[in-house]
């Protein structure tokens, strides 16, 4: 089996993700002005289309310069590791696919313009503004932690 092939769910997280980020961002731009807000539900759920130079919350928004190459570094250990790593679980190849996906459309944003698209918007709880390579990475991050304890779960069934 080809290296490359070996984690087939990885790809295909990775490919979903990464197409559904680049859509969506590409649907703000083209239809929204920067600031400019839609009220999906009035008071809960919108659409704003902002610019963030920092990480997530905006954290290190004065100093983004170096997460581009944080993305990029996410993105070729992960790539590395999947390409020349061991097979990885079903759950594994899921979370990491998710993740790379989302440091990825992260990334490009970031060589593109110094700044990330943000535009989801859940008022209701006054989250900061996000976007789906964030909801890609905490999809990942979930799917980690699940096969992880289904993993220690299996093999402490399997034990005599």
């Amino acid at each position: 089996m080809s290296k490359v092939l070996k984690n087939p769910l990885f790809w295909g997280a990775a490919i979903l993700g990464l197409s559904i980020d680049r859509f969506t961002k590409d649907w703000v731009m083209e239809v929204f002005q920067i600031g400019e807000s839609w009220h999906v539900w009035p008071g809960v759920f919108h659409f704003t289309f902002v610019v963030n130079s920092g990480a997530a919350f905006s954290l290190f928004h004065e100093q983004g310069e170096w997460l581009r190459w944080v993305s990029l570094l996410v993105s070729l250990v992960l790539f590395g590791m999947v390409v020349w790593g061991p097979q990885l679980s079903f759950g594994e190849q899921l979370g990491f696919g998710f993740i790379f996906s989302g440091a990825l459309g992260n990334g490009i944003d970031r060589f593109a313009s110094g700044k990330v698209i943000d535009f989801i918007d859940v008022r209701l709880i006054q989250f900061p503004i996000f976007n789906m390579a964030d909801v890609f990475i905490n999809i990942g991050v979930i799917c980690l932690i699940l096969s992880a304890f289904w993993t220690e779960g299996r093999s402490r069934s399997q034990k005599p």
